[in-house]
């Protein structure tokens, strides 16, 4: 009997870093201000696709200087958790508008237009995580072009 050749198929090329376990200060990750945050609005973004290969979550602590914001903008398929931890400000959910402080947890499912102003004298910090990590839409033809 003739031996069968079998092809392999190669695997498609990640295009975020190689998934790994890591354990890392916060102190080590350096602030950015992302696109449409204004104001002195940074974050560190401690898990996402570009620095740890995350596919599921995107998790960033947040510190807002006093006047700073996010414009209102909406995700397609992404949901988002707000967990406020130190100051006060203003989220904005559908065009109406709700004082937040430490210990509020604001959920925002996909499609809901929202917004987050410090409207308060001190830092305002939260964490904010994000699910999926990518904001295509999964029944897009065109997902990750």
């Amino acid at each position: 009997m003739a031996a069968r050749k079998t092809k392999t198929m190669a695997k498609p090329a990640r295009k975020s870093r190689q998934r790994r376990a890591s354990i890392e200060n916060i102190a080590e990750v350096p602030w950015r201000q992302f696109p449409d945050h204004f104001g002195g609005a940074l974050s560190k973004p401690l898990v996402m696709p570009e620095n740890k290969g995350a596919v599921h979550i995107d998790h960033r602590i947040s510190c807002y200087q006093p006047m700073a914001y996010v414009a209102p903008h909406r995700h397609k398929v992404q949901e988002q958790v707000y967990h406020v931890l130190e100051g006060e400000g203003t989220m904005e959910i559908d065009g109406k508008r709700r004082v937040v402080r430490r210990h509020d947890v604001i959920f925002i499912p996909p499609g809901i237009e929202h917004a987050i102003y410090n409207s308060g004298l001190t830092d305002l910090v939260f964490i904010v995580v994000t699910s999926p990590a990518s904001d295509d839409d999964p029944s897009s033809p065109t997902r990750g072009t």
